[in-house]
């Protein structure tokens, strides 16, 4: 139900609630993109006050209930580097973003070959006590 033209507050339905998770999600996750913030910042949003309210209000994301149906967590760390204003305005130089989407990937091709010796390992113990007779 929506309240009336003129009220001050508005309820959403439940379509309307879906619709403002999806969007924020999809947004929240932008955040990951070192080159998206440095876009954003380029075009004046970290000035905008309530912009960066919003950015403060989206910090919900980080409880558990909603980080679950985060695809990009990565997101989550970079939420919370905008809450601070020296950060926001080092965004505006394209060489920032470059570092951090630099960082980002070296991270996660460390992150990948570190995965994939920890399943192997796995794997060969899986292996070692299936393939050993019982005594």
């Amino acid at each position: 139900m929506a309240a009336g033209r003129g009220q001050a507050s508005v309820v959403e339905t439940e379509e309307q609630q879906r619709l403002r998770f999806q969007c924020e999600l999809e947004f929240v996750q932008c955040l990951s993109n070192p080159n998206y913030l440095n876009f954003l910042a380029q075009r004046g949003y970290f000035k905008d006050s309530k912009f960066v309210n919003y950015l403060k209000y989206l910090l919900y994301w980080k409880e558990p209930d909603y980080a679950k149906y985060l695809k990009y967590p990565q997101c989550l760390h970079f939420l919370e580097l905008l809450q601070y204003e020296h950060f926001r305005k080092e965004l505006v130089n394209a060489q920032c973003a470059k570092f951090i989407d630099d960082q980002q990937l070296l991270h996660w091709q460390h992150y990948q070959r570190k995965r994939i010796k920890l399943l192997q390992a796995q794997a060969d113990k899986v292996q070692d006590a299936g393939g050993e007779p019982k005594q």
